[in-house]
């Protein structure tokens, strides 16, 4: 079996891309004041300076989409409409794919849930995100449990759709990274067991496409999605790509203006309605032209700057990550693949005898360190790899788990391209420092944070 993604050609003479904040100072609570270190990329990376660049340049010709015969509205339409062009080549859709605009991962894999045909049973791994795990209120849906190596992930759907009693349309959605520790699906071999079986697949790439290239076409996939605020494009806008037909044959995601193509009064005083077939089906209302803009011009950047050679200089930041988690005999970092499983920019740990708020709150305070901690949208997954349940870990300051006992809650910290290497060496440091000499300052609950206490 071939590795989840398949490894770029190492070059590691990669800087890290301009990125808004990059020169932002935030105070200490003992005193002075830091470049902030942004790393929570899995949850909003910072924008591109490029894409911030391209959205000011637009900013004073920005018109209504598809609404006017005025300049400004025609130059915007057509900049919108080459947008989804550039969407469509940046993820290697295929000739008849429909590019939808939406307003995020979760809007997207929304939409595909309203969309599915009559019957349709859903399969997915209790180890998505949220956004993926909860939008098929309306199908049937056989939730896996969580593969611990990618070849039990196939073997799992493999069974899983070869015992199904109903022989109707079916759908799997899978992620290509995790938000939670940042491995790597096999996505390919996961499609391939699918289609065998006459399902179609889903790629929740929210992880996967700032990271790594995506190409519809090549993994064999049905749909993507993924977001722009994760992307580099934080303007909410997120994009739907993939088969037309299911969208095609399906009642509008959203009624109104842009999706209808002809509207009459009947003479029952009723309303008769010929939608679009295209894309603009699904996009009633006035589009997010800045958002739709945005990531296209993220999606080029990216593919400018060179996916093999940010791959490789991530690669090396995540080995240097591990590698001072590692030296801290009290850290825990969670896997469900193993060590050597291939992963991007996101890893989840925890810190024998430390509350996971406490910790994060520490390294924002004490270090001008931004990271993330919790469940991670990402519930039934954190418990699994926490080894029970996982819930409120209670006081600031007080302890979620001694030694040798479970945690309720982890510490998530992502980066990406726009990521110095001196926030990865501030970030190994202030963990040794923190578990070796304790917190500096004394901190409180406040509405269900960890916060610093000023007395």
């Amino acid at each position: 079996m071939s590795a989840p993604i398949d490894a770029l050609t190492q070059t590691t003479d990669a800087q890290p891309l301009p990125v808004l904040g990059r020169d932002v100072t935030v105070p200490l609570v003992t005193g002075g004041e830091v470049t902030y270190a942004a790393l929570d990329y899995a949850a909003s990376a910072p924008a591109l300076q490029r894409v911030w660049d391209d959205v000011a340049a637009y900013a004073p010709y920005y018109g209504s989409v598809h609404r006017g015969a005025g300049y400004l509205s025609q130059l915007s339409t057509d900049l919108f409409e080459n947008s989804r062009r550039a969407v469509a080549e940046f993820l290697g859709c295929r000739e008849d794919d429909q590019v939808v605009f939406t307003r995020s991962t979760t809007d997207s894999l929304n939409l595909l849930a309203a969309v599915l045909p009559a019957g349709c049973e859903v399969f997915v791994f209790e180890t998505e995100h949220h956004a993926s795990l909860l939008p098929w209120r309306d199908a049937r849906v056989s939730y896996l449990n969580a593969p611990r190596t990618p070849g039990e992930a196939v073997a799992t759907l493999e069974r899983a759709l070869a015992a199904r009693d109903l022989k109707g349309p079916a759908l799997v959605c899978v992620t290509g990274a995790s938000n939670v520790t940042g491995e790597l699906w096999p996505v390919r071999e996961l499609a391939a067991v699918a289609h065998a079986h006459g399902a179609r697949v889903v790629l929740d790439a929210a992880q996967l496409a700032p990271h790594h290239p995506v190409d519809i076409a090549e993994l064999d996939v049905d749909w993507v999605a993924f977001s722009g605020h994760k992307l580099y494009a934080p303007f909410g806008s997120g994009v739907l790509a993939g088969r037309a037909d299911w969208l095609r044959d399906s009642e509008p995601y959203l009624a109104g203006g842009g999706a209808s193509r002809k509207v009459a009064r009947r003479s029952d005083g009723g309303v008769d309605v010929e939608w679009h077939t295209t894309a603009a089906r699904h996009e009633a209302g006035s589009p997010n032209v800045i958002g739709v803009y945005a990531i296209a011009s993220a999606c080029k950047a990216l593919t400018e700057a060179g996916f093999d050679r940010l791959v490789a200089r991530e690669r090396e930041l995540v080995a240097r990550v591990r590698e001072g988690l590692a030296e801290v005999p009290e850290v825990r970092v969670l896997s469900l693949f193993g060590d050597d499983a291939p992963r991007v920019g996101v890893i989840s740990f925890v810190v024998d005898g430390w509350n996971s708020s406490h910790f994060a709150a520490a390294l924002s305070a004490e270090y001008g360190i931004g990271v993330r901690d919790g469940l991670f949208c990402a519930h039934p997954l954190v418990r699994t790899l926490l080894g029970g349940d996982a819930g409120d870990p209670g006081e600031c300051g007080a302890p979620d788990a001694g030694p040798g006992e479970r945690s309720l809650n982890a510490i998530r910290v992502s980066f990406g391209a726009g990521t110095p290497d001196e926030h990865i060496e501030r970030f190994t440091g202030a963990v040794r420092e923190l578990v070796r000499d304790g917190a500096r300052w004394n901190y409180r609950t406040e509405d269900g944070r960890c916060v610093p206490d000023r007395g």
